[in-house]
């Protein structure tokens, strides 16, 4: 879960928000006149009016819109010390917007604006030392600058402080101070921070396990729109943790996800669909929400829809089109498809019949963490009696290079052979 993040562009003179947005103004210079007035000000050496003058050209009110135009009159009022100019300044260096892409020039303007106590550019500035973006990467100096606007009560700031205690980056590792500096967010209505704060109750990780406090920051976040929220908590309706049971709420959940995109959710959606869980069986609509889900990746979506062309549930039945998904969720890192991909290798099923290729997925699928509900590839001796016994089928020379094959896979491929 992504828990770092980078206040956006522009700053507001009135106020700021999430975004790369501007300072924005604290009045209207949208009419012809205002924006006469505003260059006059502007020209004249007033750095509030240059920051807004370059908010002006970069947001298009009241001039056409132009990146290079406000990139000059931000640096302008920038240079004469205006905070909320540096900021933007380094926001549009960050970018490539009106000036070259260079993450060393955003970061010396967040500094500047940092050091002089701007908390949205003292959390980009600890951005940019986590990952190493314009300055050597020091998890020390970022959780420094991310502290420094936690303690201004800036929300994104002490999601970020979460973080590096989490993983202990730069500080002590610390679950209980990841859940404070978390529900300190959560508590400003932080979405993000919210998921997580569920997610620690969920598991019981720096507070202790409260299946009911999960599902309510859960429902938190899930209300302001996040995805990830929605899905997770259709999980907690769907094996009723912290609410009761209830398929219907989970499929309601696992809808609002899906359709923003969420490849869990969508799969999840499809798996509804194909129980006749929450919503009515359709196998149509089952095959939908698996296909988007498998186009994003998602290698149980790949493997679930090489069962419906293997079946020919809901669209006409193809062993070829069943193998070429099997393999996909294989290459991801599926043990059940890696399993049923070596078998139809081993019958000639969909793919030509291949002694060598049913052993080598065999051998990967022993190697793998198995998931889903396949009894073969649910036990692993299993598989490896049914791998070993193809050794027969194949000459001594083959067998070692089949080994040898899957043994430079699985060398490649460490997270997928233990998928989660």
């Amino acid at each position: 879960m992504k828990r770092a993040r980078f206040f956006n562009l522009c700053l507001a003179l009135a106020f700021c928000g999430m975004g790369w947005g501007v300072l924005a103004q604290s009045k209207d210079t949208s009419s012809v006149q205002s924006i006469s007035a505003l260059k006059k000000q502007a020209a004249s050496g007033d750095a509030k009016a240059q920051a807004s003058l370059g908010f002006s050209y970069f947001s298009g009110r009241g001039v056409p819109q132009d990146y290079a135009q406000a990139a000059i009159w931000f640096r302008k009022a920038a240079e004469q010390g205006l905070t909320v100019a540096q900021f933007n300044l380094g926001g549009a260096y960050h970018n490539g917007l009106g000036v070259p892409l260079d993450d060393a020039q955003a970061a010396s303007w967040w500094r500047k604006a940092a050091e002089q106590g701007l908390a949205i550019a003292q959390n980009n500035l600890g951005m940019a030392f986590r990952d190493g973006h314009g300055v050597p990467q020091d998890y020390a100096q970022a959780a420094i600058w991310f502290r420094k606007a936690a303690e201004q009560g800036l929300a994104v700031a002490q999601f970020n402080l979460s973080g590096l205690y989490d993983q202990g980056h730069g500080v002590p590792q610390d679950y209980a101070q990841a859940a404070e500096w978390d529900r300190k967010a959560a508590e400003q209505g932080d979405a993000p921070a919210q998921l997580v704060l569920g997610t620690l109750y969920y598991s019981g990780q720096g507070v202790p396990q409260d299946y009911v406090q999960g599902v309510a920051w859960l429902r938190r976040a899930a209300d302001q729109g996040n995805a990830d929220a929605q899905f997770r908590l259709g999980v907690f309706y769907d094996y009723g943790k912290g609410v009761p049971l209830d398929y219907t709420q989970a499929a309601v959940y696992y809808r609002k996800a899906a359709d923003q995109g969420d490849a869990d959710a969508q799969n999840c959606l499809g798996d509804a669909y194909g129980k006749g869980e929450g919503v009515p069986k359709d196998f149509i609509q089952m095959v939908a929400w698996y296909r988007k889900a498998a186009n994003q990746g998602n290698a149980h979506a790949q493997k679930s829809l090489g069962d419906t062309y293997y079946f020919g549930y809901g669209v006409e039945r193809d062993q070829a089109e069943s193998a070429r998904w099997y393999r996909r969720a294989a290459e991801n890192g599926n043990a059940d498809a890696q399993f049923d991909l070596g078998v139809m290798y081993y019958d000639g099923t969909g793919v030509p019949q291949d002694y060598a290729e049913f052993y080598f997925w065999l051998d990967i699928a022993a190697a793998g963490k198995p998931i889903g509900d396949n009894l073969e590839v649910a036990n692993l001796e299993k598989v490896a009696k049914r791998r070993d016994d193809a050794a027969s089928y194949l000459t001594k020379t083959v067998l070692l290079q089949t080994q040898e094959r899957a043994r430079k896979w699985l060398e490649e491929h460490p997270a997928k052979a233990n998928p989660q």
